[in-house]
């Protein structure tokens, strides 16, 4: 009964095809798991390296804009008045105001007005007025270093939200290729188990034939004997194989 020792080989070689089918298919799911593993890390030292770029930025942009609370008295009178005092006692101010006071002076002397009260009421009213004007250039440029850091805030704000984009899409892909091959692996064994059982008919259904040639004859019966025991045997050996599943 050869025929029933060859189906039982075939059944056999499927089995073992299907299994190494299954471990292919689970050895690509890590491998492109471990892909996507590399590309969310690169991802995130992308992310880090850009903050470390903007940080200069975004950190100047907090300062600016406390002193620009400062100057309109948004942070009290007391921090109102020690901004104006620092930009009153800033060497850029006092050259200033030395260049423009000595720049009047020279005027009055050329026109013979020097003692005169003109020049009195314009030295006075100079320093005021330099004062302010100094205020309202300082405040542009602190509001231009408030405006750098808070593009430099919303800019690193977007990349965020950019790259947990992509982190989230990179774990999907990881998510899917693990459980492509976790479903490869339970089919696998799914079918081999319906292989197990087809061996088992087979092997039934030799041994009912076996009993009918042995009450026909019993040479054939013995013979069919020898086939059902290799078959047993095959079964026997295959019980084994599938334990390493």
């Amino acid at each position: 009964m050869s025929f029933i020792g060859n189906a039982i080989g075939k059944v056999v070689g499927g089995i073992t095809g299907a299994r190494q089918q299954g471990k292919a298919a689970e050895s690509a799911a890590q491998t492109q798991a471990a892909a996507s593993n590399l590309a969310i890390d690169e991802q995130r030292r992308q992310f880090d390296a850009l903050t470390e770029l903007l940080r200069p930025y975004v950190e100047a942009g907090t300062p600016a804009l406390q002193q620009q609370q400062a100057f309109l008295g948004l942070r009290g009178a007391p921090e109102q008045q020690q901004a104006i005092s620092a930009l009153e006692q800033s060497p850029l101010f006092q050259a200033s105001v030395r260049q423009g006071e000595e720049a009047l002076l020279q005027q009055a002397s050329a026109t013979g007005g020097l003692r005169g009260g003109n020049i009195q009421a314009a030295l006075a009213q100079f320093r005021p007025a330099m004062l302010q004007e100094q205020i309202d250039r300082q405040y542009k440029n602190l509001a231009g270093l408030t405006s750098l850091g808070q593009q430099s805030a919303a800019g690193q704000g977007v990349a965020g939200m950019e790259t947990a984009g992509a982190i989230g899409d990179l774990l999907g892909q990881r998510g899917a290729a693990l459980a492509g091959g976790q479903l490869a692996r339970g089919s696998v064994v799914r079918q081999s188990f319906k292989d197990l059982m087809s061996i088992a008919g087979i092997a039934a259904g030799a041994g009912a034939f076996g009993g009918f040639g042995g009450a026909g004859a019993g040479a054939g019966g013995a013979s069919l004997g020898g086939g059902i025991s290799a078959s047993s045997a095959g079964a026997s050996s295959f019980g084994r194989f599938a334990s390493g599943f």
